[in-house]
């Protein structure tokens, strides 16, 4: 496995949460390129209207963003590998030529808005390679819930999104790995009423607001050991 020799050679990220954070706060001279990449589909990607890519709006900048406000004396490099259209299934063939091999802190993996055409137990298997080649490389993993289409109900627990939410939640509990469920905050705020179409560029991919949503939750999850 290339993540068996990722590991030989020597190649690690940082083996905890803890360890992360310490090295977001070291300063010069002594502090280091810290290395953060969002793997997915056309949401991290930063597709909004019409096939319009507004990157400096999408969760991965504006995590950026948020952690180098927290973090002022960090180098810290966020680098998109998201392709719209993509699925978990087509992602993970690629993983380790685009994912390891730039030897990333941590990992964060995105995909189940489009893994809807997909069996769930294909697309189960394609999310666990890529966390557990992840993991074998000493890389954190962040996994995400999907962020709404407005084409299915967020209400109804029967709906394809909620089952892949679910699924993703099961992965993170039993892979040990961290999760934003962004598609729980979501169902929170349409469960109080709150209409979601102002957080959404098209049904299907969230606007600023939406992406801002998922950007804070990301950064509770980086804040914390």
């Amino acid at each position: 496995m290339i993540a068996t020799a990722i590991l030989a050679a020597g190649v690690m990220g940082v083996s905890t949460w803890a360890d992360f954070r310490g090295k977001l706060e070291k300063k010069w001279p002594n502090n280091q390129e810290v290395r953060i990449v969002c793997h997915g589909h056309s949401v991290p990607a930063g597709y909004f209207f019409n096939g319009k890519v507004e990157t400096f709006n999408s969760y991965p900048h504006l995590l950026h963003v948020a952690l180098n406000r927290t973090y002022p004396n960090a180098v810290i490099n966020v680098i998109t590998t998201a392709i719209g259209g993509e699925n978990a299934v087509q992602g993970e063939k690629r993983f380790k030529r685009d994912v390891l091999a730039l030897k990333p802190d941590v990992v964060t993996i995105d995909y189940s808005l489009n893994d809807r055409s997909l069996g769930a137990a294909a697309v189960r298997a394609a999310w666990k390679s890529m966390i557990v080649s992840a993991k074998e490389a000493g890389i954190l993993v962040v996994l995400l819930t999907p962020t709404p289409d407005l084409n299915e109900d967020i209400l109804d627990r029967n709906a394809p999104l909620a089952s892949h939410a679910t699924q993703v939640r099961e992965l993170a509990k039993e892979l040990d790995v961290r999760l934003v469920d962004s598609y729980q905050k979501f169902l929170d705020l349409k469960s109080k009423g709150t209409d979601l179409q102002p957080y959404m560029s098209q049904n299907n991919h969230p606007n600023r607001a939406g992406h801002l949503i998922v950007a804070a939750e990301l950064e509770k999850v980086f804040a914390s050991d």
